[in-house]
């Protein structure tokens, strides 16, 4: 079988399209996994926004986010609550999980730091995450809230989720690794493997 059968049709795209809406928060989450990088990001977090646009970019993902939430209060809601629809919108767009790698890992670095992340989409979530922030803030947003915004996700998307920054002094170093490797790693797992086109990679036969 030849790599061009395992392109998805415009039948078959693995695309979805949520929005969510709480008395904190208005979020509306469009993902496209076979896309190109494309990215349209407005969550009213600048450095946040920068973030996500690391996932599009390097997971060639196609990502639009738009986020209306209680920045009076502070960003965690906003953080936290994208990190939940995006997390629903890729289980919607993986769908039943045939023919994906299932697993991926990467390892990132920037300058002084180095980050390393480890994905399974198993249906399980799980994350185990170790980042030694050398600040509390960078450009106005709670490093404490990358923790909420990983586990926002791996609650809904079903994935077991391990990152570890391994180096690093500058915090904007630190954090920016974190997020490349994670696209880096969803790239590898969701790539449709040409030796198990239409198989479910796990011997339980689902995912």
């Amino acid at each position: 079988m030849t790599s061009s059968a395992l392109v998805p049709s415009a039948a078959t795209a693995r695309t979805a399209e949520v929005s969510r809406t709480t008395a904190e928060t208005r979020i509306h989450v469009r993902v496209n996994l076979d896309g190109s990088g494309e990215a349209r990001l407005n969550t009213g977090i600048g450095f946040f926004d920068h973030m996500l646009d690391q996932i599009a970019r390097h997971g060639l993902i196609d990502l639009e986010v738009r986020c209306d939430g209680d920045l009076h209060i502070d960003g965690h809601h906003t953080v936290e609550d994208v990190g939940i629809t995006l997390g629903q919108a890729f289980a919607r767009a993986v769908g039943d999980k045939k023919g994906i790698r299932r697993y991926g890992h990467a390892y990132v670095p920037l300058d002084e730091a180095l980050s390393r992340v480890v994905v399974d989409f198993s249906g399980r979530p799980g994350l185990h995450l170790h980042i030694p922030f050398t600040a509390a803030s960078i450009g106005g947003f709670d490093t404490q809230l990358t923790y909420e915004f990983f586990q926002g996700f791996v609650n809904h998307a079903g994935v077991t989720l391990h990152i570890d920054n391994l180096k690093g002094i500058n915090a904007h170093h630190q954090c920016e690794t974190v997020f490349k490797a994670f696209a880096r790693a969803l790239r590898a797992a969701l790539e449709l493997d040409p030796r198990s086109a239409g198989v479910v990679p796990s011997t339980k036969g689902s995912l």
